[in-house]
């Protein structure tokens, strides 16, 4: 059985004569407190959690690259299978509301219980076993809350929604990184970090976030009134039935076709890049703040300036970068950006002390992954409309996340048995193998069309 989407586009909808719609922007902003609180946890989770691993419990490099990677392996299962929970579910307060308010409610408590137990003389075992509990809790509620924006959003203005809510997500990085510059103390053994003040700061925004949510985003109240609108199934009901019946032909034909095998050859060799800049990028982020404590010596906080700009750089291309892509295509576009990060990987490694020129070099690492982020998985969505969408979407999906389970543990093996200084060497050499794949693609190569507005440039997939 086929379960078909008729999407409708701005053109669709005002020929119906159903008027313009407007993006509700407050509304979208309050849904997208959600997503700010997770992106805020996982900043945290990436910055600190190999630290106190590393200097807290004296874990081996190769050991704390496995437990980091830990993460990904839970979400390949858990954020489907709550995907699926939540869309079965209809209570009072709706699909996704109480999947996001409880995980929250479980994630909070249980990360209070790690940081208490996170000391030299905590139990390891003990914090492992809340550590397993709260990744649980964190997947539990991720696909609910990503999927309540496209629930409450009409569908032409999905696109400029998921802007706002990536948007959010990276005020929710951005937050805790200069909160950890503000608050984290910078003592000489990082052994002795004190994290009160950073973990306050986190549990208040993840609280504060989801209160805020539940006083003002009432989820079945919004979709009744989105659907008397026209903007949900009522937009499916206006169409007439011969022009749906053609778009459902349409989408199951395409599902029974495969792929041409010179189209194949360029997803495949696509799919193998995107898994090298993962592995690339992903073991720096996973590995820097021990980099920086490593190589250059106890600075407590001030790594997180560094990455801090890596975020606001990436936000800031998204615009130009989209506008770049138009005019020069977007495999020349996603070739420049990985030019550019294995330049600056290249660069750091040679860098001998700490210089102000690492914010530099961070700075365009941020542009080159945006170049990457807002051309990569459209041009899979090109290959594969000859195809399922649906299917190769998936298979996206899964290289990325793999690359994201092996590269914390294949680069921790080089940070514990050679040197810490591999970390950047590391990410230079899959970086420049990506460069290489991505040539071989031939297709997908389309120049995306101008935006309606500056906001849709943020619409990307990471």
């Amino acid at each position: 059985m086929y379960n078909i989407h008729i999407v409708l586009n701005y053109k669709t909808y005002e020929k119906k004569g159903l008027g313009v719609m407007k993006l509700n922007y407050r509304r979208t902003i309050l849904i997208g407190l959600a997503f700010l609180s997770i992106t805020a946890f996982w900043q945290f989770y990436d910055n600190e959690i190999p630290r106190i691993l590393k200097y807290t419990f004296n874990l081996g490099e190769t050991a704390t690259g496995a437990v980091m990677a830990m993460d990904n392996v839970f979400a390949l299962i858990l954020l489907p299978m709550f995907g699926i929970l939540s869309d079965k579910h209809d209570g009072p307060f709706g699909k996704r509301m109480p999947f996001i308010v409880l995980g929250t409610i479980l994630s909070i408590i249980l990360f209070l219980v790690l940081m208490f137990v996170a000391k030299p003389s905590g139990n390891i075992m003990f914090f492992f076993l809340v550590l397993l509990l709260l990744l649980v809790a964190m997947g539990t509620y991720r696909s609910p809350a990503v999927s309540l924006m496209p629930d409450l959003t009409p569908a032409p203005l999905r696109s400029s929604a998921n802007a706002v809510i990536n948007l959010m997500g990276a005020l929710g990085g951005v937050f805790i990184l200069v909160m950890t510059m503000l608050v984290l103390n910078r003592p000489e053994d990082p052994a002795d970090t004190d994290y009160t003040k950073l973990v306050l700061s986190l549990v208040l925004c993840m609280a504060v976030s989801i209160v805020i949510m539940v006083f003002t985003v009432n989820e079945k109240k919004i979709k009744k009134q989105i659907e008397k609108e026209g903007g949900l199934k009522s937009l499916g009901d206006k169409i007439e039935y011969e022009e749906a019946k053609e778009e459902t032909k349409q989408v199951i034909a395409n599902r029974e076709k495969r792929l041409p095998p010179d189209v194949m050859k360029s997803l495949t060799f696509l799919l193998i890049s995107v898994a090298f800049w993962f592995m690339a990028y992903n073991a720096v982020t996973t590995a820097f703040t021990r980099y920086v404590s490593e190589v250059w010596g106890p600075d407590g906080g001030s790594y997180a300036g560094a990455l801090m700009v890596a975020t606001v750089a990436a936000v800031l291309s998204y615009i130009p970068i989209g506008v770049l892509s138009s005019k020069l295509g977007r495999k020349k576009v996603i070739l420049s950006g990985v030019v550019l990060m294995s330049a600056c990987y290249l660069g750091i490694a040679l860098m001998v002390n700490y210089s102000p020129l690492l914010n530099l070099f961070f700075v365009l690492i941020g542009i080159g992954w945006a170049a990457i982020n807002v051309n990569s998985y459209p041009m899979v969505v090109e290959m594969s409309k000859a195809g399922d969408i649906g299917k190769y979407t998936g298979t996206y999906y899964t290289f990325s996340m793999a690359a994201q389970v092996f590269t914390p543990i294949l680069s921790g093996l080089l940070l514990e048995n050679i040197s810490y200084r591999t970390l950047f060497p590391y990410a230079f050499v899959f970086s420049t193998l990506a460069f290489f794949t991505m040539l071989m693609v031939r297709h997908g190569d389309s120049r995306p069309e101008a935006k309606k507005n500056l906001l849709e440039h943020f619409d990307v997939d990471d």
